[in-house]
């Protein structure tokens, strides 16, 4: 059910496409570890209220967000700026920037432009929608 179960390097087609459950419990871990300070943002489709992605931003993101108006983010696996739709013109507007409560996590509310908001493709090789795109049943993975 985790990727402790798992032995080995675990694949992007495995974990992107896969139906075995790896749920990668280390990842807030790995955040925590990364040279620049960062908060989660929810991704949210301003019409649908679909939820697109869980990424990250720190100052400099969240500065670049605000300034040109398209969602961007720190990767913390690559440690850089990620200008979402920079490379694959999937681009994220921004309607609406919102913060919780207690000011350690963002909400952007967007408007896609492009086909998708996800990194991964579906079998014809067009942008998933968004980055939640499976459910668990039957200690199993499904696409919805």
């Amino acid at each position: 059910m985790n990727r402790k179960d798992f032995t080995g390097q675990v694949d992007h087609q495995t974990l992107e496409d896969g139906a075995q459950v790896l749920i990668d419990f280390e990842k807030l871990r790995k955040v925590a570890q990364s040279p620049d300070p960062v908060v989660p943002v929810i991704v949210q489709d301003a019409k649908t209220k679909e939820v697109l992605i869980l990424a990250y931003a720190n100052e400099k993101a969240l500065r670049h967000t605000v300034e040109s108006g398209l969602a961007t983010f720190w990767s913390t696996s690559r440690n850089e700026l990620w200008i979402k739709g920079k490379t694959s013109g999937d681009e994220l507007k921004i309607v609406e920037v919102r913060v919780n409560c207690e000011q350690n996590s963002l909400l952007y509310l967007v408007q896609m432009v492009g086909r998708g908001s996800c990194h991964v493709k579906d079998a014809t090789g067009q942008t998933r929608f968004g980055c939640y795109y499976r459910r668990m049943k039957d200690g199993k993975l499904e696409t919805v």
